[in-house]
């Protein structure tokens, strides 16, 4: 698991797709959990607010990794992203 860190573009984009699904889970998190919430029966209710936990918390992760990651380019000499023909 820690070669795929390895590859900075990958990393990258593992962070903007966790920055994305943290983003969907807590606007959809909340609509449910405060919004609709007389709909929903008990355990709907609670993975509605669980939601609204992990979304912020896949945000932060995610955003981490992107600085991570983005520090980690900044430092390698210029190479070509592979799939790039230049």
């Amino acid at each position: 698991m820690s070669g795929f860190f390895e590859h900075p573009h990958r990393a990258l984009k593992l962070s903007h797709v966790m920055l994305i699904a943290g983003l969907v889970a807590l606007v959809v998190g909340a609509i449910l959990a405060y919004g609709l919430d007389q709909h929903l029966s008990l355990p709907g209710l609670v993975m509605a607010h669980a939601m609204t936990i992990l979304g912020p918390t896949a945000i932060k992760l995610g955003y981490v990794l992107r600085l991570l990651t983005l520090n980690r380019l900044r430092r390698q000499p210029l190479v070509q992203p592979p799939g790039l023909a230049g």
